[in-house]
């Protein structure tokens, strides 16, 4: 099937589904138009039942090179309001469990998403950089705070103030990323990982989620213990157990408005 040059593909088999950042002319730089139309593909891909993790990376043996800054002067009007934070903080909102499959560059925007992600594992091919010190910019302030609840001030700081390309070895050393690869084995400790997570009890990972990115305040968390109490779920879990079954767990989250978290109550 034929493709545009510079588009977001996306494909769902069975409860994973993959966003593939595609625009080869540029090593996947992230255009305007890919930026708007990221939060709509994740509030369909979020209200689908049987998607239960999400995956992105990008084509090509590139994960994403960094942004196309297109109009200078609406870039810097728009400050954090620009349409690659939108898109950013709507992936980092995300309610499944999110992993961005990295290899080649991962530079400026591509960085960005890939923070946004729950997790990050590379091939060993993989280079990270973040450049606004490059260009004269100011890196969005959302997405400083989240590089640095990711790695720590002093490495955000080094990222941030020098503009310097990493490896994956450092990468994985600073905690950027949590696990690196061979390249020709990425694919498939990526399909490990999603495989583990999808068997899990959805509203365990979801609640957790939640809880770890500090979007759950106290009525959300006694919400969340509620569904354990009614849903059946932590009996089935002990059951299997106890039974060395797999566990066939029932909670399925609550349809939610596009751009609000599934399971909202």
């Amino acid at each position: 099937m034929a493709v545009a040059d510079a588009e977001l593909l996306v494909e769902v088999a069975g409860p994973v589904a993959t966003v593939v950042i595609h625009n080869p002319a540029r090593r996947n730089a992230m255009t305007p138009a890919m930026w708007r139309r990221l939060p709509g593909v994740l509030d369909q891909l979020e209200a689908d039942p049987a998607v239960r993790a999400l995956v992105l990376t990008g084509a090509d043996g590139t994960f994403c090179a960094g942004a196309d800054l297109g109009d200078l002067d609406e870039l810097l009007d728009a400050g954090d309001a620009s349409i690659a934070v939108t898109a950013e903080e709507r992936l980092a909102a995300f309610a499944k469990p999110t992993i961005a499959a990295i290899r080649g560059a991962c530079v400026g925007g591509g960085c960005q998403l890939a923070v946004a992600c729950d997790l990050r594992l590379a091939a060993d091919d993989a280079r990270f950089g973040v450049p606004p010190a490059r260009l004269g910019l100011v890196y969005p302030a959302p997405t400083t705070r989240r590089l640095a609840r990711l790695v720590g001030p002093s490495t955000a700081k080094a990222l941030l103030f020098t503009a310097e390309l990493i490896d994956s070895g450092r990468a994985l050393r600073v905690g950027l990323v949590d696990e690196v690869l061979p390249a020709t084995a990425l694919s498939a400790r990526v399909g490990e990982v999603t495989a583990a997570v999808t068997v899990r009890s959805r509203l365990s990972v979801m609640a957790a989620k939640e809880i770890v990115d500090e979007r759950a305040d106290d009525d959300r968390i006694a919400w969340w213990h509620g569904q354990v109490r009614t849903s059946g779920e932590a009996r089935e879990g002990v059951a299997a157990a106890n039974e060395r079954r797999p566990a066939r767990f029932p909670w399925s989250p609550p349809e939610a408005r596009p751009g609000e978290a599934v399971g909202a109550g």
